[in-house]
């Protein structure tokens, strides 16, 4: 949903309408309910010139004050009903429209290309949910309703004063015009600063999240002063910016209260001067002192609403702006053929070439694995390693060639489809804030309970699992955080045990976990890989003298194919890589 600058305050109303979808309807309904509001807001006043005109001419009996009593007390019921009605349309359709729009973010994220995830965009999607959605919610989605009462108010005002006088009128119309001039000049000064504003708040967002993932290595080299100063150099900056919204937008607010001021003194004078020349009455002399502090008041209440407005203007750039990313497409319609079914190669890159932006990483790659076959990637660190696995899992989609699975390019195959047929052990592992028992389902949620108790005894985490305050039911912390390394790595890849898909693709699970732990884990392992198709990311050597084949990965290409033995008398790259590590 693309956005164009809105420049007033019936655009920017109008934008939040647009964005509301479904609920556009809800929010219309609150400016019928705004409408009457702002008549019942002003009705009593004008009841009031009413009664006392009566009262000055003699004419006020018991049933028109006992009619304007019932009037009065009638408009107060029903602006508190309006109000009622507006506040039931506007902010409840507020918070469920943003309800699913949070829903359909969620979607999008998960369309979205791994890279987008990887390009320092955590600040941006946490500054998006966290900030900008909450402010309009909360803040924006309240007053709408409001604005439209007070435009009501303020034209029945005008409409007084030339019923008054036309001299009162014309006066209280060019004040209005003022107003409007005053709040649409603040209206372009706040629009520029919102835009900052939220974009400073992402920068702190990511500041904090940066500190916060750190914190452990900030600590254990001593650089929390370092680091802490990056951090409150951030917070400065936010405040900062928000003082300088407010030092730009006083000045528009001062001169809305003077011209308020200056207003309601020039009617004051102007109905004196009227009635000391009998063109008025005083009966309209004392109605005019009743009306006077509020002649002015919805139009400069309404104004004072633009920063509210104009931050929701920025906060809804940056939503629309995660929005318009592209996605990932999916539009294949025939799913993998069942592997029973293909006699073929169960993997195959046909000249595969990839960058990430403008940096090549992968250029004309060719291989072929066959259903079975344990195959590993080995080479220097940023050589694309990591880059294969995923183009093989379509987290990212190739810029030259294809990538088959079973003789069907991945992009001509549904992404749940794909993810059938695949399993992903990585080597850092995420678990989330929930039980070790549905952390492990989630791999595939309609297994049974003994289901997922057999996938956790091959993996070897049974043990520890029961040995848990409340065993398969106890609540991990975010990211694993109760668990060690290693009962991670293994909760993990019980997890794709249970799945138990053709192909498994291991990130070396066994990198930066300790003896014992990799022990369990090699055995887990193999049971999670007996029969499968196997990618392996190799680091540690030793593990993958077994493999089918071996691809060294590095400069954009294949360097050297084989097994170990063939690479080990072939005497390249990947012999020096043994003898390094094995010294």
């Amino acid at each position: 949903m693309k956005s164009s600058k809105k420049t007033s305050m019936l655009g920017i109303m109008h934008r939040v309408v647009k964005s509301a979808g479904r609920f556009g309807k809800r929010i219309r309904g609150s400016y019928v309910t705004g409408l009457f509001k702002g008549i019942c807001m002003k009705a009593p006043l004008m009841l009031c010139f009413f009664t006392v005109s009566w009262f000055m001419a003699g004419e006020m009996t018991k049933t028109r004050c006992l009619t304007v009593g019932l009037i009065m007390l009638l408009c107060v019921v029903l602006q508190a009903l309006f109000q009622h009605g507006s506040d039931r349309l506007q902010s409840a359709a507020g918070f469920m429209m943003f309800a699913d729009m949070r829903m359909k973010l969620g979607a999008h994220l998960r369309a979205m290309p791994m890279g987008y995830f990887t390009s320092g965009n955590l600040g941006k999607i946490s500054s998006v949910l966290s900030t900008d959605m909450v402010f309009i919610e909360e803040n924006c989605m309240s007053v709408l309703s409001d604005l439209t009462s007070f435009m009501i108010s303020q034209t029945l005002m005008i409409v007084c004063m030339f019923y008054m006088n036309v001299y009162l009128g014309l006066i209280t119309c060019a004040f209005t015009a003022a107003f409007i001039l005053l709040g649409n000049l603040m209206l372009k000064t706040t629009l520029v600063h919102s835009g900052q504003k939220q974009e400073v708040s992402e920068q702190l967002t990511n500041a904090v999240i940066d500190f916060a993932e750190g914190i452990g290595i900030i600590k254990s080299y001593n650089m929390l002063g370092e680091k802490s100063k990056s951090l409150t150099e951030a917070f400065k900056k936010s405040c900062n910016d928000s003082i300088s919204f407010e030092l730009d937008y006083a000045p528009w607010a001062v001169a809305l209260h003077v011209t308020y001021g200056i207003g309601s003194v020039t009617v004051l004078a102007a109905s004196a001067w009227l009635c000391s020349q009998g063109i008025i009455s005083p009966v309209y002399m004392l109605g005019m002192i009743l009306f006077l502090f509020d002649v002015f008041v919805s139009i400069r209440t309404y104004y004072q609403q633009i920063a509210r407005l104009t931050v929701a203007d920025a906060c809804f750039d940056r939503i629309e702006a995660v929005f318009d990313e592209a996605e990932l497409a999916d539009d294949g319609t025939a799913p993998l053929p069942a592997e029973q079914n293909f006699s073929g190669h169960e993997i195959s890159f046909d000249h595969v070439s990839f960058a990430y932006d403008k940096a090549e990483v992968l250029r004309d790659v060719s291989f072929d694995v066959d259903k079975g076959q344990m195959i590993a990637l080995v080479g220097a660190s940023g050589g694309g390693k990591s880059t294969i696995a995923n183009l093989i899992a379509r987290f990212w989609d190739v810029k030259g060639g294809s990538v088959r699975i079973r003789g069907k390019d991945v992009r001509d195959v549904p992404l749940a489809s794909l993810m059938e047929n695949l399993s992903i052990v990585f080597q850092r592992v995420y678990l989330f804030q929930d039980t070790v028992y549905n952390n492990i389902a989630m791999g595939r949620p309609e297994a049974t309970e003994q289901e997922v108790i057999e996938a956790a005894k091959k993996a070897r985490c049974y043990d520890f699992i029961m040995q848990l305050p409340q065993g398969f039911d106890t609540v991990i912390g975010e990211g694993g955080a109760d668990l060690s390394g290693g009962e991670q790595q293994r909760i993990s890849i019980a997890r794709c045990i249970l799945k138990d898909t053709p192909i498994v693709i291991l990130d070396e699970a066994t990198a930066s976990v300790d003896a014992d732990n990799e022990s369990c884990i090699q055995k887990a392992i193999s049971e999670l890989c007996r029969g499968k198709t196997l990618i392996v990311i190799a680091h540690r050597l030793k593990t993958i003298r077994n493999a089918d084949k071996i691809f060294v990965i590095g400069e954009g290409g294949i360097k050297e194919s084989g097994t170990h033995d063939e690479l080990m008398a072939l005497g390249g790259e990947y012999k020096n890589m043994v003898s390094k590590q094995s010294a």
